[in-house]
């Protein structure tokens, strides 16, 4: 399996257990009428993000330990196109996402579901980010 594809693969795992979770919590909270919600929505938050960097940070390490130098060098033409592939469907879903929270949620919605909803776009922006590079080097190898 190639570096990279596995770095993807570590992407897509820290994503699914750090926002995993906060998006379970932050739907079952109440949104209205409890004392310091906003304060404990954003320590939820917070602590989402800084998980996902610890698992990142810590995954990366033991990928550069176990995978030989050699393997790890500059991306080739076909690192690049599928980078290229992946960034191009995430950016689409992301604008997809961004129309209907941005123009549509405003008027139907309070603030901390905008705002769960933006994070869930940009989530689903990087999962598709990651899911189709692991894709196209399954299916290229």
């Amino acid at each position: 399996m190639p570096y990279r594809e596995k770095t993807a693969w570590l992407s897509l795992l820290a994503l699914a257990l750090t926002f995993g979770p906060y998006f379970a919590i932050a739907a079952a909270e109440p949104l209205a009428g409890v004392a310091g919600t906003d304060l404990r929505r954003i320590e939820l938050f917070a602590a989402a993000a800084l998980a996902q960097a610890f698992v990142l940070g810590m995954g990366r390490l033991v990928l550069t330990w176990r995978t030989p130098a050699v393997d790890r060098l500059p991306p080739d033409e076909r690192d690049r196109a599928i980078s290229q592939r992946s960034i191009g469907a995430a950016y689409y879903v992301l604008i997809g996402c961004m129309i209907v929270v941005g123009c549509v949620m405003p008027f139907n919605a309070n603030g901390w579901s905008i705002v769960n909803a933006a994070v869930a776009s940009i989530v689903a922006a990087e999962v598709v980010h990651y899911g189709v590079a692991v894709t196209s080097y399954r299916r290229q190898t």
